[in-house]
């Protein structure tokens, strides 16, 4: 059942500035001639969908519902303005550089014919080629053949890499806010690949009961994320209000706080800052910011000291 009018207006008036601040958020990792109007209107219509489409019901708050769905139609406009596939792009880009080397070299312009044979291949492809480079509009070429080499990967589009960064400050988010036990046997498992039955007889339990914090500790890791990132895959609980469900709740709170540390930090570092910032999230312990990996020492309070009991041995 959607909102009422009333409901909508009120939910997008209270959360209107998370559109310029994923829009200024983005605009600094694309080309200079995306349009930042552009941007803004489709954000803004994200955010009357979302506030049509909310239910409070749901638990979710609706400024991080209202994020995923900003976010999401920022990047489909970002594709939108791409109109060539990146392969297109690259075999463009390889002619115009075999184009300027032979130039270079025969001081004149190659013919087709012998653009396509430097090449080893027709002349048709040599002509479609160009064609695909005539009809760039607004793809991330636009205006210079070498800008998407400086935007993104060569093997990435600039939708990919913001999606997958994003995902990765998740992911080592989901890692450190890890109740103390679950963390060391996620970093001893999969970080310095020690054999199940090592870890075993260094904790003094049973295999079984590795593989058994191991399966808890991903399926933990699992739901962190998606509640931050994919609200809708998290499971319901039984018991909403169980001290188990607290529990998790607590961890996902952490893991959305780390993950945004982390993200502010890479901006400030890409950015050329210099220095990275020294306070954390409000509620997160010093323990639970720290690099140190070695023990799991850095997961001892928030959300892990509630953990303690459940997983030991």
């Amino acid at each position: 059942m959607r909102n009422s009018p009333a409901a909508v207006d009120a939910l997008v008036t209270a959360n209107l500035p998370l559109v310029g601040y994923h829009v200024s958020e983005l605009l600094g990792r694309v080309p200079a001639y995306v349009s930042r109007d552009d941007l803004s209107s489709a954000g803004s219509l994200a955010l009357v969908l979302a506030a049509q489409a909310y239910d409070a019901e749901t638990g979710v708050p609706f400024a991080r519902y209202a994020a995923l769905r900003i976010r999401g139609a920022l990047l489909d406009e970002l594709r939108s303005m791409d109109w060539v596939s990146r392969g297109a792009r690259q075999r463009a880009r390889r002619v115009s550089t075999t184009a300027d080397e032979m130039t270079s070299k025969l001081g004149r312009t190659p013919t087709r014919e012998e653009l396509a044979q430097a090449m080893g291949s027709s002349v048709a492809d040599i002509d479609a080629a160009r064609g695909d480079a005539d009809r760039r509009i607004l793809s991330i070429e636009a205006f210079d053949s070498a800008i998407a080499d400086t935007v993104s990967e060569p093997s990435m589009g600039p939708e990919e890499s913001l999606l997958v960064g994003e995902k990765m400050q998740h992911l080592h988010a989901a890692v450190r806010a890890l109740p103390e036990r679950l963390r060391y046997v996620v970093e001893e498992l999969f970080f310095h690949d020690r054999p199940v039955v090592e870890l075993a007889e260094e904790l003094g339990v049973t295999q079984s009961r590795i593989s058994q914090l191991r399966t808890e500790a991903l399926a933990l890791m699992k739901d962190g994320m998606n509640a931050s990132l994919e609200p809708s895959l998290v499971p319901a609980a039984e018991r909403p209000d169980g001290v188990a469900e607290r529990r998790r709740k607590a961890y996902f709170d952490l893991v959305a706080q780390q993950a945004s540390f982390l993200a502010r930090a890479s901006t400030i570092a890409s950015t050329g800052a210099g220095v990275l910032p020294s306070q954390r999230p409000a509620g997160v312990p010093a323990a639970a910011t720290r690099a140190d990996a070695g023990t799991g020492a850095g997961a001892r309070a928030g959300a892990g000291s509630e953990y303690r009991t459940a997983v030991s041995a």
